[in-house]
């Protein structure tokens, strides 16, 4: 069974290339809709800081994602609006000009290291399509749509360990 979570906050970092952002289980009694379900802090962190597992309840686990990822998740939560389209803006595009919808992303694995995620699309036709995509990319593409995230309990279960 998959758990409902939410984007509890991106941590910027002082890192190069990568920023990592926290995912965080919802309240099951929440009757909140969409991935984000109210305002996500925005916090930056210095070299020494940690990121915290366990932020206000339910459990949480990091992932390490790239710069223009985090950048793309941070404009979207702040409503910051751009002249053309990126590129998970086009990808959003083509799924709306094909007649499909997004309805949720799902974090479906963990392998050395790794997290895999799906878009999950209702197509034209109505039927379900699970479309393979990194869990940054399916994030900034969730946010911006404001569709629910969900994590396959053993990849919860993994990524809550020192297995990562």
């Amino acid at each position: 069974m998959a758990v409902r979570m939410e984007l509890s906050r991106i941590l910027i970092r002082e890192l190069k290339d990568l920023q990592i952002i926290e995912l965080r289980e919802m309240d099951p009694d929440s009757d909140i809709q969409g991935s984000v379900g109210g305002p996500v802090p925005v916090e930056k962190l210095g070299k020494d800081e940690q990121a915290s597992k366990n932020s206000g309840g339910g459990r949480s686990f990091p992932i390490v994602i790239g710069l223009p990822e985090a950048q793309a998740i941070e404009r979207r939560l702040k409503g910051i609006q751009i002249k053309r389209p990126q590129t998970h803006d086009l990808l959003g595009n083509v799924i709306t000009a094909l007649g499909g919808s997004l309805e949720s992303i799902t974090i479906t694995d963990l392998a050395d290291h790794t997290f895999f995620a799906t878009l999950d699309i209702r197509g034209a036709d109505g039927k379900l399509v699970n479309v393979d995509s990194r869990p940054s990319d399916a994030i900034a593409l969730g946010i911006a749509s404001d569709v629910p995230i969900y994590v396959a309990e053993h990849v919860l279960d993994a990524a809550m360990t020192d297995e990562l």
